[in-house]
């Protein structure tokens, strides 16, 4: 395997970029090696967008490895504010500071109020570490789960690479990370957040894909396995099901199956090992009663 030792000004090419992911098995097609190119290229933030378990939050990961960087994660959720993705004070060790300064015999009110704001009781969350740590690359993860006000704000930091805190002035990056938001798209992104990125929308495998992807993921799986289950898998999102499969469910069926022993889809198997795949019993239910699992 590659060495992690590539800057993100190192990359030469969209192709270039491919074979480096493709040496953490992450196989990419033109268009998404030639976006990830243009945004480190750029510096641009990458949107991806698709459906869950098409190998977004993954994409970034392996983005990381690449580059050599840690990962730094902000999961976003319904309510997430400013405090939560940006920097909190820790009470607990200004506190602990302020009882010792006092048993010492400290008696400047204004100096001791000027230490229990310095920067080692500042606790950075994803946002302030990302632009704290060089190099880094920043997942804001599920940005359709957030809220509008939320993007505004990400928008605005995003923009600078910079953060103000009111009691220490403007931490800026001095050089910006890498920055992956990845959208289920559960509800639309604003037009403005988008237009800060390199937008590339992240479609299911092609079969051929999907067969590279299991082989290469799981090197134990022979190729006729590999066939049939992204056989399967090709016809279920087709399928009108509640949560189609995506390739992370298609993995773990097929390191399910293998652990079951199963060198082919066997039918029993398959049905058996179903809950790897599909998480809803509907889907279940419809799958089985169809026939669904029988590879052609």
């Amino acid at each position: 395997m590659l060495r992690a030792t590539t800057t993100a000004t190192g990359v030469e090419s969209p192709a270039g970029l491919a074979r480096l992911l493709d040496a953490h098995a992450y196989l990419t097609d033109d268009g998404l090696a030639t976006a990830c190119f243009l945004a480190l290229r750029m510096r641009r933030p990458l949107f991806l967008e698709g459906e869950a378990g098409v190998g977004k939050t993954e994409l970034a990961k392996c983005l990381a490895a690449v580059l050599g960087a840690p990962l730094i994660r902000l999961q976003c959720y319904e309510g997430l504010d400013a405090a939560h993705a940006l920097y909190d004070w820790d009470f607990a060790r200004q506190l602990l500071h302020l009882k010792a300064a006092e048993a010492a015999g400290a008696a400047d009110a204004a100096r001791l109020e000027g230490e229990l704001y310095d920067r080692r009781f500042l606790i950075a969350r994803p946002l302030l570490a990302a632009l704290e740590t060089q190099p880094s690359v920043l997942l804001v993860d599920e940005i359709d789960r957030g809220d509008d006000e939320f993007e505004a704000f990400l928008l605005e930091t995003l923009s600078d690479y910079a953060i103000s805190v009111p009691e220490l002035g403007t931490i800026r990056a001095q050089t910006p990370p890498v920055v992956v938001v990845t959208s289920n798209r559960t509800r639309e992104v604003h037009d403005a957040l988008k237009r800060r990125c390199i937008y590339h929308w992240l479609e299911h495998p092609s079969f051929d894909r999907e067969v590279a992807i299991l082989l290469r993921r799981l090197p134990h799986c022979g190729q006729s396995l590999a066939a049939q289950v992204a056989g399967v898998a090709g016809r279920l999102r087709s399928a009108g099901l509640v949560k189609p499969p995506g390739i992370a469910e298609t993995l773990d069926w097929t390191e399910a199956l293998l652990t079951l022993g199963a060198r082919d889809l066997d039918p029993g198997l398959a049905a058996a090992s179903l809950g790897a795949l599909l998480k809803h019993r509907e889907d279940q239910v419809s799958v089985l009663r169809d026939g669904l699992l029988r590879h052609e």
